[in-house]
């Protein structure tokens, strides 16, 4: 479907987020996603006030709409009215776990239509039994499918502009669809998620729930973001997801059983919609519990990525770096004498030759060093997951035979495991708190290997190298 570009209703608002500084009295923005300098008019400027912008006529909402689309701003909810709850269809592919998708039935509540699709459960009176408890409808298939194709077999029965899709592991909260519904008075959108959070049944979290609980793979943190491929938050995980309906054509991809949502959010983008993620509306996740089911399920993610290669080769690379950050980098990684000061001497050349390019700046040199000194911060937190995750294997080999690559290697780890220690505050000693961030890499990595061995292509562990990444 082609995307309609129409004006934003009055009174949408939106607020500059955390990552954009202005410069030049307000007529330069610099941040967004990717990150650039945003030029403006002394009357654009004028409508942006303590960095919130509100549509109240066509130039305004050309002013929001660029803002919402180089990813500079973020919708504030409480500006939006509530849209009818009636609306929504909520697709729920199941596969056994009655006990849990009772739970989920119960979360829904009675305000939307429930479509339940048991993708060939091994008891299926029991799914059955609680469909009929709750006033669902249910879709049986024949034989087990996957979730991609059970959700789209549900959507086959959507008649209502807006659908949901709710993993059956999963609790909402009560505002969860209304809050992300708020989201669709841009007719641009056409996907928005919440944050993902870990379930608590009452009975305490082990150290592996309450490492999930800080660094889950499915938590993508507490900031509001425009969704695309690399970017912050690059793709949004299928446990719960609502999407306009008409935008979403035959839906998942038929038989993929891993990294369907991720290919669905990367084609919609592709399309030219757009995709939010909302972390004030919150769902929780079953997390696994056992360091066996906990480690599998990571591998399971990590396979994704050779398949995901071939549909979205754009945008599969695990780091995308310019050229003189890889100078940067490979000069730190020499560790001689010699290798901080040539860094420095590469990083100014470089904010030099983007100075040139600032020409419209009030302040070109100082805009350049804050976009070098972001550009060598990003090249090296990128390295250090290169080598703590998609290139362990290669990175363990080499340290037995060079002395700098095992340091650099250990240093990636401590570091690694420290910032994130410090950024995610878990309720977890940092001691098992690194041991589970090192086994969450090595099983994703080991996944990621396996996918790109068994389809013959490295394809998927390759970083980019552009002149221009951003």
């Amino acid at each position: 479907m082609t995307v309609q570009r129409s004006q934003l209703p009055k009174g949408f608002t939106v607020r500059l987020n955390r990552r954009v500084k202005i410069a030049g009295r307000g007529r330069e923005l610099v941040g967004g996603s990717p990150t650039r300098v945003l030029y403006i008019t002394e009357r654009a400027s004028g409508m942006i006030l303590d960095r919130t912008a509100v549509v109240s006529d066509t130039p305004t909402g050309l002013l929001v709409d660029r803002l919402l689309e180089s990813g500079m701003a973020d919708p504030v909810l409480e500006s939006l009215p509530d849209l009818d709850p009636a609306s929504v269809t909520v697709v729920v592919p199941a596969f056994g776990r009655p006990l849990a998708l009772a739970r989920l039935l119960t979360s829904i509540g009675k305000q939307h239509r429930v479509i339940v699709v048991d993708d060939c459960s091994p008891d299926p009176a029991a799914i059955r039994a609680v469909v009929e408890k709750h006033d669902a409808h249910l879709v049986r298939l024949p034989s087990n499918s996957g979730p991609a194709q059970a959700r789209n077999e549900g959507l086959k029965h959507v008649t209502t502009p807006y659908v949901a899709f709710a993993d059956s592991d999963i609790v909402l909260h009560p505002d969860t669809i209304s809050l992300l519904l708020k989201h669709f008075h841009d007719q641009s959108v056409a996907l928005a998620g919440p944050r993902v959070l870990g379930w608590d049944d009452g009975n305490g979290m082990n150290w592996i729930e309450r490492y999930e609980e800080a660094r889950s793979s499915l938590d993508l943190g507490i900031f509001p973001a425009t969704v695309r491929p690399r970017s912050p938050v690059s793709w949004l995980p299928g446990a719960f997801l609502l999407a306009r309906a008409n935008a979403l054509g035959e839906g998942f991809t038929s038989g993929s059983r891993v990294g369907e949502d991720v290919d669905l959010v990367w084609r919609l983008v592709e399309q030219g919609w757009r995709v939010r993620f909302e972390p004030e509306a919150k769902v929780w996740h079953e997390h696994r519990q056992t360091i066996r089911e906990w480690l599998s399920r990571k591998a399971f993610y990590g396979t994704s990525a050779h398949a995901l290669s071939l549909r979205h080769p754009e945008a599969i690379a695990p780091a995308v770096f310019a050229p003189w950050s890889v100078a940067v980098v490979a000069a730190l990684l020499c560790q001689r004498t010699w290798s901080i000061p040539a860094a420095g001497a590469i990083s100014a050349f470089a904010a030099w030759q983007i100075s040139k390019k600032l020409g419209r700046s009030t302040h070109p040199v100082r805009i350049a060093v804050s976009l070098t000194a972001r550009g060598a911060l990003a090249a090296q937190t990128q390295t250090i997951a290169l080598f703590v995750r998609h290139w362990w294997p290669l990175a363990i080999a080499g340290s037995i035979f060079s002395r700098r690559l095992r340091r650099a290697l250990v240093v990636a780890c401590i570091v690694d495991a420290v910032w994130e220690y410090r950024r995610t505050r878990p309720q977890l000693d940092l001691l098992r708190f690194a041991l589970a961030r090192r086994l969450d890499d090595l099983a994703y990595g080991t996944g990621v290997w396996s996918s790109a061995l068994r389809g013959r292509s490295l394809r998927c562990l390759l970083p980019d190298v552009r002149k221009n990444p951003n």
